[in-house]
């Protein structure tokens, strides 16, 4: 059986330029990644790109000197990862599997123009969300960046319900201070702030927004 890579990455594809595709990728070398655990760049060293096929990683950059580590990419099901630079180090927050795409398999892929096109609608999403991100920094209101962050973060994992949107990605405080560039004990605070505004409601690590779908997602048409 292949893995679910085939229906994350060629989600969309045409099933006629789907089967060469599945064959190639059912191929490559699958990547599994304990929670917890950091991966340094040594353990991505065969591949160019990898598939997140299951579970949620993010990567955390820690420069030399540096007073605080940063969150540069989150990454859950379907999506794009490069390999980490020297100074950054990808986590799994629970379990995951990722499907390691060599530099020769890549070409492969790209030379089918449905599946070209397919990957770079992933890499133009990541490349958005790399853009809102860095654009949240220039907020001095931390309550605001960690409302713009989870309004993100519910755009690319959330789950529309009749209760508001569940966001399908597991958030901790630190975590969630990390990727706003600010402390932990700033991000609780900024939380509580929000949960008073009802803006939101949180059950340990799972976050609920209370908010119409349009003020997250964009309309379609």
């Amino acid at each position: 059986m292949v893995g679910s890579v085939t229906t994350r990455l060629l989600d969309g594809v045409p099933a006629a330029s789907v089967d060469g595709a599945v064959e190639l990728l059912g191929a490559e070398a699958a990547v599994e990644l304990e929670a917890g655990h950091a991966y340094f760049r040594h353990s991505f060293e065969n591949a160019v790109v990898h598939v997140v096929e299951g579970g949620f990683v993010v990567v955390r950059a820690t420069i030399p000197g540096g007073s605080r580590s940063v969150i540069t990419c989150d990454a859950g099901p379907g999506k794009l990862l490069l390999p980490p630079r020297p100074e950054e180090s990808v986590c799994a927050l629970e379990q995951a599997t990722l499907t390691a795409i060599s530099d020769q398999a890549l070409g492969r892929l790209l030379s089918v123009p449905p599946v070209a096109r397919r990957v770079l609608e992933q890499l133009v999403s990541t490349l958005a969300e790399k853009q809102e991100a860095l654009a949240n920094f220039a907020l001095t209101s931390h309550v605001e960046r960690v409302r713009r962050k989870l309004v993100q973060l519910a755009r690319s994992y959330g789950h529309v319900g009749r209760d508001g949107i569940r966001i399908e990605f597991p958030i901790r405080h630190a975590l969630l201070a990390e990727m706003i560039g600010s402390s932990r004990e700033t991000v609780t605070r900024a939380l509580h702030e929000l949960e008073q505004e009802g803006f939101l409601v949180r059950r340990g690590s799972v976050y609920r927004l209370l908010v119409e779908p349009d003020a997250v997602f964009e309309p379609s048409g």
